[in-house]
């Protein structure tokens, strides 16, 4: 028997469907088979807060075994798990093809599914989930809803933390009254002397987040690309599911990768990408749906075909700088940028694709890439109880962030902070204001931000 593996992570089909996957004696049989490996090795002890606590409850135990810590304190450990992937691409020398056969997020994700299947999922968690319904309702009302989520209102930030179990602390999302879909309807100018331009065509899949949440980043991302010449169009069928996967509620997602997979056929026959603007949503067209929706399902093969069609946003601007060119006309930065790069990004094995498109700007070499966990997890980090821990996983990531900024404020110069999830990017300026004691953190951009400042586009575009 091998020690590790050097060879590639391979995943296996998620058998959701087959009553096994949620027996109750089955399931702890493999937790109990995994977390033995994990006890022996303890390559992942400092990635999230999953490990410290398997470990700790091993170690707690008088005979420092896994046969003596009860079954019933196995949630604790896969409630931490923020499904980042991190410990299966990056650390786990047991992965498949490896015979120990270890995949520690999916395991976690099974355990969810099957307390999912047992109605065991908070209401206020289902209903938290529900991230079309309700950015369908808050547009009408955003600015109240702004208000009220706003970390500087005490009052109802504290009734719902008492009612949704949302740390009062944790920043969230601001709703925009106009989505980006409606906002993307005016359409946008094609740069016809791009080297790209005829050459290149893109369904860009707006998710939830820039829909609902960011527009003005979806209509940034699409001036970008039709700074590169490409012709696009923005679709937006319904969320990819992210949220009840973390759930464990694999059905819901299935359904989601069918409908979301039906709407792209049609730009995929044409020769089109598909460019998800988010990189977990990326992370779900590329490889996660594939396991989930099965191999005999009527649409698989429409899911696969989307899968192969799909890139991250960054990776297509790569892509096409690569393949046809960029135009002419980019400045240099315009102050050093801490890259921070996201785990779902990472997970996507493509290689660090906002540091790359970073690179293709003039003068790019003072780009610090921070390759660490943000330590949010979805709505895992903003949780009660999470909130905490999500600062003290993300702390190294907000550390070197600081860094970057007073170097550029002792030299009376500006400095940026970049993130490619959404989510990320508002827990890193969290961190960022506790790191350098209490001052307040720039807004954390996203690399394609600092990508149009360079061509000029950024004012232009949220217009």
């Amino acid at each position: 028997m091998r020690e590790g593996s050097l060879q590639a992570p391979v995943r296996h089909p998620l058998d959701w469907q087959n009553s096994d996957f949620y027996d109750e004696e089955k399931l702890d049989a493999e937790l109990r088979r995994v977390f033995d490996i994990c006890h022996g090795c303890r390559r992942c002890f400092n990635l999230c807060d999953s490990f410290p606590r398997l470990f700790d409850l091993i170690d707690n135990v008088p005979s420092e075994s896994l046969h003596d810590v009860s079954s019933a304190n196995f949630k604790a450990v896969a409630d931490a798990c923020t499904l980042c992937d991190m410990c299966f691409m990056t650390k786990c020398p047991y992965v498949p093809p490896h015979e120990f056969d270890l995949d520690f997020p999916h395991l976690m994700l099974r355990y969810r599914a099957a307390e999912q299947k047992k109605g065991h999922v908070p209401l206020a968690d289902r209903e938290l989930t529900k991230t079309d319904r309700n950015g369908e309702i808050a547009k009408y009302v955003a600015p109240i809803a702004n208000w009220a989520t706003s970390t500087h209102n005490k009052v109802t930030r504290g009734a719902m933390e008492i009612v949704t179990g949302v740390d009062a602390e944790a920043a969230l999302p601001k709703y925009a009254s106009k989505t980006f879909m409606t906002r993307a309807a005016q359409g946008v100018e094609i740069n016809k002397t791009a080297p790209a331009y005829g050459k290149r065509r893109a369904a860009i899949y707006a998710t939830c987040t820039m829909n609902y949440n960011d527009p003005d980043m979806g209509m940034i991302a699409r001036a970008v690309l039709a700074k590169l010449g490409v012709e696009t169009e923005v679709v937006y069928p319904g969320c990819c599911g992210m949220p009840q996967l973390e759930q464990g509620d694999l059905a819901q997602v299935a359904d989601n990768a069918r409908k979301v997979a039906g709407a792209m056929q049609d730009y995929i026959d044409r020769g089109w990408d598909v460019i998800a603007l988010v990189p977990s949503c990326a992370l779900m067209l590329k490889m996660e749906w594939p396991l989930i929706v099965p191999e005999g399902d009527a649409d698989y093969a429409k899911v696969e075909k989307l899968a192969q069609a799909t890139f991250d946003l960054t990776e297509f601007i790569v892509d096409v700088a690569k393949r046809q060119g960029l135009p002419d006309g980019a400045q240099p930065l315009a102050g050093p940028v801490a890259l921070h790069i996201a785990c779902h990004a990472r997970a996507q094995n493509m290689g660090a694709k906002a540091a790359e498109m970073l690179a293709l700007l003039p003068q790019s070499g003072d780009v610090t890439v921070v390759e660490r966990c943000s330590g949010h997890g979805g709505s895992w980090g903003v949780k009660k109880g999470n909130f905490e821990v999500a600062l003290k996983v993300g702390k190294p990531v907000a550390r070197k962030a600081a860094e970057v900024l007073k170097a550029a404020e002792e030299k009376h110069a500006l400095a940026f902070v970049a993130s490619e999830c959404p989510l990320a990017a508002l827990h890193i300026a969290q961190g960022v204001e506790r790191v350098d004691g209490g001052t307040s953190a720039p807004r954390a951009l996203n690399p394609v931000e600092i990508f149009a400042m360079s061509y000029g586009i950024l004012r232009e575009a949220m217009r």
